[in-house]
This record gives structure tokens, C-alpha cells and sequence, in this order.
């Protein structure tokens, strides 16, 4: 007989406790902001996506109140079978202008975008050129496709061009009837270690080499660009980049996500992207308060709230010793901030090493009012989990001087011990 569900479940579950990965939800007692509540206990939150502080912002509180009461909580269903509310129909052609499209489409989140998007575009005949570091959904999306993937070092532009080669000779040994699309995926911003990605050079890449080009600007989205159009906006590639994704839950501080791109290609992802088919619509008040997010980020107010975003960065970078930064330890491990030279978003990758001693480096923060999340495997590769601190515009100065005072210590005192 095989062992009951639980008996599964547990030994499962132990298995990944022995190993040091083991996770849990913490309960907040607060809203999303700077300051939480969690335990009774104030914290200061560097855990946040929310660059700009706007998930608790008095404007989109009030646009979410107002479609509540003209709209109720809930669309109905799939927009193709109930059709799509107004607030929603309102944020797609706000974010195809933002993004400088034809056309957008929105999704429940990030993940649905890139899960409904890589299999209505690639299939078992196509080939994936992806980056070592992309986002999970975008891994599990060309998965999902049935493409050939191919996995090129991240940020490797010698190394993309040879996957690209090697796809565009694969295609031409085929028959007619057998040869496919080629597409190259990546990020803006990456998620983890906060880099940025050489877009220019893909660009010019993926036109080489005749392929699709597909960017997820999930944390470039509000933070780059004169009004917050992202990364690829700033760098004028708009026109040559063939499907930008996005997501409404970091800088935009609301929920949800979003492709953006051509009319027809908007047209072929209702019909054919089966986590848009199959879902019902993301809520009327979250649409209408992404839409007034939307409205703010291209504001004199956003403006001087990217300002500030990137003066705390340079606040946190320049109160690191030189030191603490991009540290190699006697065994090739990476400890402390992984920043050869200033940082360019508000994503700073704290290296600690193991899993454990990352997870102990957490908890001394949060005994000192420090709300740090540790990152280990998987979303990190094995020995290299960090602490994973993010900035935003609504952190004072005093918070992020604090913050390093702490971590320091407590990274010192971990040092010391072991």
C-alpha cells in the first residue's frame, strides 16, 4: 500500500528542514509599507517590491474605493465569456502608452503573463534562447511551450550569439515544412542580484540572427525612464523589441501583469494564451488602482519619487566600506554586497554563502527590528544564498543608515562565531 498523503507530505517536508530550505508565510499585522507590524513588534521592511512606496499610497486607496463601489469586488469570469469592466479596459490602453505599444493586455499576475504568452507564441518546432538567471515563470513558460531550450551565462553576449549560431544553423539543416522561430528571452532588471541586462546588444542580436526578442521589465517598470516607461523605453527600443511583460505588483504597488506589444500579437494571446482564457479577470478595484499607479509614475510627483529612490540607493552604497563590497572569502565564497561598481536599482544582493548561515544573518536582523528575507536554493543557485534588500523611496535615510549599522554588526558577529 502506498503511504497516506500525510506520511508523504512530512517526510518531504523533513527532508527540506535537513537541508536548510525549509520556508513558511509570515503574518503581518500591517499594511505593506516601510514600517510593518509582525509579532506585535515594529519593523523596518527592506523586503518590499514596492520601489516607490505606493501600495498603501491615498491615491490609489481612493481609485480602488471608488470602482468598488460603481464595479463590486469581482469580474465575473474570463473576460471572453463575462467581458471586461471598464477600469480594466482603461489600465490595458494606459499601459500600451506608457510602454509605447499598439496594444496590452493584462493577466492575474507576472507569472499567468509568461505562462500564457510562451506557449500561444513557441512550440515544439521552435528554439528558446534563454538567460542563466531569468524568473521562474519564465523558465517554467518555455517549458510549458515544448520548445528546444537553449541556456546562454548570464549577461554573455559572446555566449547568446553562439546559442543563436548554433539555432540559426539548426533551422537552416531542416526541411522547409520542419524549420521554426527562434526566440531570445530575458529581464531588464534581474531579480536577485539586481544587475541589468545589455539590451542594446540583444537587440542587435536577435536581429542578426533573425529571432523574436522577448524582455520582462517587472523591476524597470516605474524606476527607469523619464516617466517610468522601464529600461527599454529609456534606452529607445521600444520599436525593437517584439513583446515586453510586466507586472503591476512591485513598483506599480498594486497586483497583476501584463504584455505588451503589436495588435495582432495582443489579438493572438485573448485567443490563444490559456492562463488568460481560463481565469477570471483581476478585480475592477485592483485595475482602477494599478491605473491611478500608472498615472502617478508618469507625474511630477513619481519624478521626484525616482529621485529619491536612486538617492537612497547611493545613501546605502556609499555607507558600505569598500571592504564589504564584492568581497571575496580564502574560499572563493562571495560575502557581502555583490556590487563591483554603484548600484543601478534598488535591488542589493547581501552574499552571505550557505544556506543556514544566511537564514541565522535573518533572524539576528529581525531581533534588531530589521525585517531581511534570506534567499536560498532554488531560487538562488546552491552557495550562494544572500540577503536580498531592497530600497525604496519612502525609506529615510535614517531607516537605511540603520539598516547598514545593523547588518554589518550582525554579519561581523557571524563571522566571529564560526
Amino acid at each position: 500500500m502506498p503511504s497516506s498523503l500525510n506520511a508523504f507530505c512530512q517526510g518531504e517536508l523533513e527532508s527540506i528542514q535537513d537541508k536548510g530550505l525549509l520556508r513558511g508565510i509570515r503574518p503581518l499585522e500591517s499594511a505593506q509599507g516601510t514600517t510593518i507590524q509582525h509579532g506585535g513588534r515594529s519593523l523596518s521592511n527592506f523586503s518590499s517590491n514596492d520601489y516607490l512606496g505606493l501600495a498603501n499610497h491615498s491615491f490609489l486607496r481612493e481609485r480602488a474605493r471608488q470602482a468598488l463601489d460603481i464595479h463590486g469586488v469581482g469580474s465575473g469570469a474570463s473576460p471572453l465569456i463575462s467581458g471586461a469592466l471598464e477600469p480594466q479596459m482603461e489600465l490595458q490602453e494606459a499601459i500600451a502608452k506608457l510602454k509605447d505599444t499598439e496594444a496590452s493586455l493584462i493577466f492575474t499576475s507576472g507569472y499567468a503573463a509568461a505562462m500564457g504568452t510562451l506557449p500561444a507564441l513557441f512550440g515544439s518546432r521552435d528554439i528558446l534562447v534563454i538567460d542563466k538567471l531569468c524568473h521562474a515563470c519564465l523558465v517554467d513558460g518555455a517549458r510549458m511551450s515544448g520548445a528546444k531550450i537553449r541556456v546562454f551565462r548570464h549577461n554573455d553576449m559572446a555566449s547568446l550569439e553562439r546559442l543563436l549560431q548554433w539555432s540559426r544553423q539548426n533551422m537552416q539543416s531542416r526541411s522547409l515544412a520542419e524549420q521554426g522561430k527562434i526566440g531570445v528571452l530575458g529581464e531588464s532588471v534581474y531579480s536577485m542580484d539586481g544587475d541589468v541586462a545589455p539590451l542594446k546588444s540583444m537587440a542587435a542580436l536577435k536581429e542578426r540572427y533573425g529571432a523574436w526578442l522577448m524582455i520582462d521589465e517587472a523591476h524597470a517598470t516605474g524606476v527607469f525612464g523619464r516617466k517610468g516607461e522601464g529600461l527599454i523605453h529609456a534606452l529607445g527600443l521600444s520599436g525593437r523589441i517584439e513583446i515586453q511583460m510586466g507586472t503591476l505588483g512591485k513598483a506599480l504597488g498594486c497586483s497583476g501583469g501584463f504584455v505588451a506589444g503589436t495588435r495582432q500579437l495582443v489579438d493572438l494571446l485573448i485567443n490563444k494564451a490559456r492562463s488568460f482564457i481560463f481565469s477570471t479577470a483581476p478585480s475592477p478595484s485592483v485595475s482602477a488602482a494599478s491605473l491611478a499607479a500608472v498615472e502617478i509614475i508618469q507625474s511630477e510627483e513619481g519624478s521626484l519619487m525616482r529621485e529619491q529612490l536612486f538617492r537612497n540607493i547611493q545613501c546605502f552604497w556609499g555607507g558600505i566600506p569598500d571592504a564589504w563590497k564584492n568581497r571575496t572569502t580564502e574560499g572563493g565564497n562571495l560575502q557581502g554586497l555583490k556590487c563591483a561598481l554603484a548600484p543601478e536599482t534598488p535591488i542589493l544582493s547581501w552574499h552571505v554563502g550557505d544556506a543556514q548561515t544566511a537564514l541565522t544573518l535573518s533572524k539576528e536582523l529581525l531581533a534588531c527590528g530589521f525585517f531581511v528575507p534570506a534567499i536560498r536554493y532554488p531560487t538562488v543557485p546552491r552557495g550562494t544564498a544572500r540577503l536580498r534588500i531592497t530600497l525604496s523611496a519612502a525609506h529615510t535615510e535614517a531607516m537605511i543608515e540603520s539598516l547598514m549599522i545593523g547588518l554589518l554588526a550582525c554579519h561581523e558577529k557571524l563571522i566571529v562565531g564560526s
